[in-house]
């Protein structure tokens, strides 16, 4: 096996474990505030058999933070199916604004983590390529890893997805101390096989503050 092809199976196997362990942790959160607000629901059933009189919009608060923790982990678990199901085919059509999209939300704890917000803006027209999805994703979140230490200040990393000649591109901007974050520190080796294998660009803009990832049309 060369020496890319090993980068990008490592780089492959990190982010796929990280994604995974930091969806996990948000579950055990969920599940957490689920026990803690299901124990005050045993306790309120204990004052009742007691004779005790509890105000039923006590109740009825618990019952909805209850539920919204259930949505929320709903959603994570859909979140860790669709990222698992990324692998399944090698290449494939996908829709680079939705794409990026994804991993902005799979990404959020790190970003919140970070005191960093992140703004997708999504094209109004889908942006269609031909790619290996779970390789994309993994290029997006390292570009987005960088970007956001190199928010600077502003702690606003914006992601915009735009439709070109040759494909698409995707635009990491305000980057306030990307000129800081830069120098001789990206792309890395690990970002360079992933573009390879993606037959993908990538230009560091330092004036502008942005980072702007190049895809091709098709593979």
């Amino acid at each position: 096996m060369n020496c890319k092809l090993d980068i990008v199976c490592e780089t492959g196997l990190q982010f796929f474990g990280k994604m995974s362990s930091s969806n996990f942790h948000e579950i055990k959160n969920a599940l957490a505030i689920i026990n803690e607000n299901a124990g005050l629901l045993e306790d309120f059933s204990n004052m009742t058999s007691e004779g005790r009189i509890i105000d039923s919009e006590r109740l009825m608060v618990l019952a909805r933070k209850i539920m919204k923790q259930v949505r929320r982990t709903d959603e994570i678990v859909r979140n860790i199916n669709r990222f698992s199901h990324s692998v399944d085919d090698f290449v494939k059509r996908v829709d680079v604004g939705e794409t990026v999209g994804f991993v902005a939300t799979i990404s959020e704890r790190f970003a919140v983590m970070r005191g960093v917000v992140l703004e997708p803006k999504h094209p109004e027209t889908q942006v269609r390529i031909i790619t290996s999805p779970f390789f994309l994703e993994n290029l997006i979140w390292l570009c987005l890893d960088f970007a956001m230490n190199a928010a600077g200040d502003g702690k606003t990393v914006g992601l915009i997805t735009e439709e070109t000649e040759s494909g698409a591109r995707v635009r990491f901007t305000r980057l306030d101390a990307l000129g800081e974050s830069s120098e001789n520190m990206f792309p890395t080796e690990r970002e360079e096989a992933l573009i390879k294998v993606l037959g993908a660009y990538l230009t560091v803009n330092t004036e502008a503050g942005e980072i702007i990832l190049g895809l091709a049309k098709t593979i």
